[in-house]
C-alpha cells in the first residue's frame, strides 16, 4: 500500500508480480513486456522458463497485480522497452 501513496507504479507492479509468481530476483527482472501483456492488456495467466532449473512456471496475475501492471505499462518511460 505504501508504494501506491508514494506513486511507484514500477515498484509495485515488480513487488506484486513477485508476489504472484513467487520467482527467484534474477528471473522476475528478466520479464519482458510481452510476457505480461498482450495487444494492450494484461494476460491473466502467463508461464516463463526459469533460469536455475530450466522448468516453465505458469502462474496467475492476479487482479491487483495486473492493475498495478496497466498503470506502469502506460508510463511514457517503459513505451517500447522490451524488458520490464
Amino acid at each position: 500500500m505504501r508504494l501506491e501513496f508514494a506513486d511507484r507504479a514500477r515498484d509495485l507492479a515488480l513487488f506484486n508480480l513477485a508476489i504472484d509468481s513467487k520467482l527467484r530476483g534474477c528471473d522476475l527482472v528478466r520479464l519482458r513486456v510481452a510476457d505480461v501483456s498482450a495487444a494492450g492488456q494484461v494476460k491473466e495467466r502467463t508461464s516463463v522458463l526459469q533460469s536455475k532449473t530450466p522448468q516453465p512456471v505458469r502462474f496467475e496475475i492476479t487482479d491487483g497485480t495486473r492493475k498495478s501492471l496497466l498503470a506502469w505499462l502506460e508510463d511514457p518511460e517503459l513505451v517500447g522497452s522490451e524488458f520490464l
